[in-house]
């Protein structure tokens, strides 16, 4: 721009700095902003909001602690973006406790908090398997929550949490809240609202959660209920409306909600329902390219999902076999890193997959070259597939229960009520 007479002003540089942003390239983020001083171009409020959002996304939080001392320096007030930021950057970090108290921040200073302030908190129950206990949040001031991201940072997996009925209380507490303040939820609300459905240790405390969505939306409501109920015949053609609106939504935030239902079924063994919700998002192609005779593409489901796919998956391959057809020389079924996680080798994803492959006896093996695919031979495949026994195998059942399906001991699965299903058809 420079070499053609143009001079970049606040708008260009914030423009510059959201996209480096995005690329995570830290480096060049500090040159522009270095640059905007050189050349006395004066930051404003996006200016500091993107850089700390820029920074505490990546991680960094004494250089955003850094921003957040100039910022208030210049005599310049947070906005909501600022705020939001901030507690995105700690519900991530599973300081809810310290995120609730700065919404109090805010609020006291004039600044309303919105949809998007109170997702982070709802969502990081639904995700988070440690989060720090609301009554524990201490002092909220900012530059204390910037020390804390810095100690958490460094300081993985210590965290002291106190589960069960508090943090169910506690982010009933923030529904309520949100409903109150007269927020307007959204798709993004209610995936996070089933992601805490499916950490919640009985059906008991999922319905107490569920009953909160009834105050916002008795349509997604009805259908969730429903569903987790085993009511598929009586809310299947109100489930596809919503489904219509869901799909109205970007890929994204359509794949969350898909996503989130399909845990929360599979976690309460309604496994048939979870793969009826899968199968309508794969044929609405919510999840692009997931499936073809050759490879299923798993990696941007959840693990719900990702298990009642494989079934329906492997149940397809098995009525190209029993028509007679050859299969593919190589089988893939592809795990990446999971939609949970970004370190590579330690997906929740693939352990939950492998377990599946495992307990069905299904010839698959993780690919040495690749730790988040599992391969096999169509031949060997198709040979298991023939197996007197493997049908029963591939069909899922619904479980009658109310304890959550990863609790359950021996004994609770003896007492529950099985219910054998036909297989789907694809």
């Amino acid at each position: 721009m420079a070499s053609v007479g143009i001079k970049k002003d606040v708008v260009t540089y914030n423009a510059l700095l959201g996209g480096y942003g995005k690329q995570r390239n830290y480096l060049e983020v500090k040159n522009v902003f270095a640059e905007m001083k050189r050349e006395r171009v004066t930051p404003n409020l996006l200016t500091y909001s993107t850089l700390i959002d820029v920074y505490s996304k990546g991680g960094l939080y004494k250089e955003a602690m850094e921003i957040f001392k100039e910022f208030k320096g210049a005599g310049l007030r947070a906005d909501v973006v600022l705020y939001s930021a901030l507690i995105d950057a700690l519900c991530k970090n599973g300081l809810v406790g310290s995120a609730v108290s700065l919404i109090d921040e805010m609020t006291k200073e004039g600044v309303s908090p919105n949809v998007v302030t109170y997702n982070s908190i709802i969502d990081a129950f639904g995700r988070s398997a440690t989060v720090e206990c609301l009554a524990e949040s201490g002092d909220g001031g900012v530059m204390q929550i910037f020390g804390k991201l810095t100690i958490e940072s460094s300081n993985r997996g210590k965290k002291d949490c106190k589960e069960g009925m508090h943090e169910l209380s506690s982010i009933l507490e923030v529904i309520r809240k949100m409903h109150q303040l007269e927020i307007k939820p959204n798709v993004v609300t209610f995936s996070a609202i089933l992601n805490a459905c499916s950490r919640c240790n009985s059906f008991e405390d999922a319905s107490v959660l569920l009953e909160e969505l009834r105050l916002f939306d008795n349509q997604v409501y009805g259908v969730v209920h429903g569903l987790l109920k085993g009511h598929r015949e009586n809310v299947w053609l109100q489930a596809q409306s919503l489904f219509d609106k869901v799909n109205e939504m970007d890929g994204s935030t359509a794949a969350a909600f898909y996503n989130a239902l399909t845990d929360m079924l599979w976690h309460f063994g309604q496994k048939r329902g979870a793969q009826l919700v899968a199968l309508e998002g794969r044929s609405r192609q919510v999840w692009e390219n997931v499936w073809s005779e050759s490879c299923l593409d798993l990696h941007l489901m959840s693990s719900g999902a990702a298990r009642a796919m494989v079934h329906a998956w492997l149940l397809n391959i098995r009525s190209i076999v029993y028509e007679g057809h050859e299969l593919p020389k190589l089988l893939s079924i592809l795990t990446g890193w999971g939609k949970h996680s970004k370190v590579v080798g330690d997906a929740a994803l693939r352990p939950a997959v492998e377990a599946l492959l495992r307990g069905i006896d299904a010839p698959f093996y993780l690919s040495k070259c690749n730790m988040g695919r599992f391969t096999s031979s169509g031949s060997v495949v198709a040979t298991w597939l023939r197996e007197s026994a493997t049908l029963k195998l591939l069909i899922v059942h619904d479980h009658v229960t109310t304890k959550a399906s990863t609790t359950r001991g021996p004994a609770e699965q003896h007492e529950q009520t099985s219910l054998t299903l036909q297989p789907l058809l694809l």
